[in-house]
């Protein structure tokens, strides 16, 4: 009897996911025994044309990871999803658009102009931006077309399930392996992890006042933080409250506030506004100007609050006019 067949890809991501499946381990190899992994690039020899050739649904499952930036993205995700049985968005950039989101911020034309012709360790003196279509003495040099906006892996294809995280803990990854090659997945569309906030498994959970209330917000670098109290209670900004658990708060153990890179619980329809409306809810004043104080102490909001989710948020992107005045640009 034939083994199922396993993918992994990496779209528009740092790579460190891929990394996590190798952070397997010695349990690596059990996943090698039960299935045969026969597209995964950055590992092992396999080209496009590989998956191609194969039929519709002969992938048993495809991990993907990584946001949707570009046009080859796009094809490989299409292409994924047709070969695929099931297809998991592997990690918060194919989950909810993750770090790359936060170039949703820009548009393509201010990036390439910073990439290439503004940013100070650019030389560049003729100006000269990427094309998609170059005419060499050797033919036609072709690249992928560069989207001005960054996409979740769901917003471009159908995903079966989602595993979490930046990147995905080891046992999350172990446990959806092990429900895939059990047959035992809960219904299509669910996050492969449990449906708390993290606070429920923080290491400090006992410390946390019943009343809390936050006379300042502080930045890490500018306090000695306590390594036993709820960072919430220090003034600390956590995303605790408005993140999903799962992934033992190893941030939170290392004195760290968590940053919100599993994502929201089923009961959240925007990470973002539900930290904001948690930290609004902490903050120990009645005083319109004094909590506008307060919030300003926030020195990044959308890189804090939104930091991995700025794409599958309720504001996607920041809407920027024509040149000419016309309809807003997405």
């Amino acid at each position: 009897m034939s083994k199922p067949k396993l993918g992994f890809y990496w779209c528009a991501s740092c790579g460190g996911c891929e990394e996590a499946v190798v952070d397997l381990a010695e349990d690596v190899l059990k996943v090698v025994e039960a299935v045969d992994i026969v597209f995964w690039p950055v590992a092992l020899d396999f080209k496009r044309e590989d998956v191609e050739k194969m039929k519709d649904g002969e992938l048993a499952v495809c991990f993907l990871n990584g946001a949707i930036r570009t046009s080859e993205q796009e094809e490989m995700a299409e292409l994924l999803r047709r070969k695929s049985q099931l297809l998991i968005a592997f990690g918060s950039c194919s989950h909810l658009g993750g770090i790359p989101g936060l170039a949703n911020l820009f548009d393509r034309e201010a990036i390439f102009e910073w990439v290439y012709r503004d940013a100070p360790s650019v030389t560049n003196s003729e100006g000269v931006l990427p094309q998609e279509e170059t005419r060499v003495p050797e033919g036609t040099v072709r690249l992928p077309a560069f989207r001005d906006t960054v996409r979740t892996l769901d917003q471009v294809v159908d995903v079966d399930y989602y595993v979490p995280g930046c990147p995905p803990p080891v046992n999350l990854i172990a446990n959806a392996l092990a429900a895939i090659l059990d047959g035992k997945l809960p219904p299509k569309g669910t996050v492969l992890a449990p449906d708390v906030a993290l606070c429920d498994e923080c290491p400090r959970k006992a410390t946390k006042p019943d009343k809390l209330a936050i006379k300042e917000l502080k930045r890490p670098h500018q306090v000695l933080m306590d390594p036993e109290t709820c960072l919430l209670a220090q003034g600390l900004l956590c995303m605790g409250p408005a993140t999903r658990s799962g992934c033992g708060a190893p941030c939170v153990s290392a004195n760290m506030p968590c940053t919100g890179c599993l994502g929201p619980t089923s009961r959240v329809k925007d990470q973002g506004a539900k930290a904001l409306s948690a930290i609004a809810s902490l903050l120990d004043s009645n005083d319109e100007r004094e909590i506008a104080t307060l919030m300003d102490q926030i020195v990044d909001p959308v890189g804090t609050l939104y930091r991995y989710s700025l794409p599958a948020s309720l504001l996607h992107r920041r809407v920027r006019r024509s040149a000419n005045g016309g309809a807003p640009r997405t």
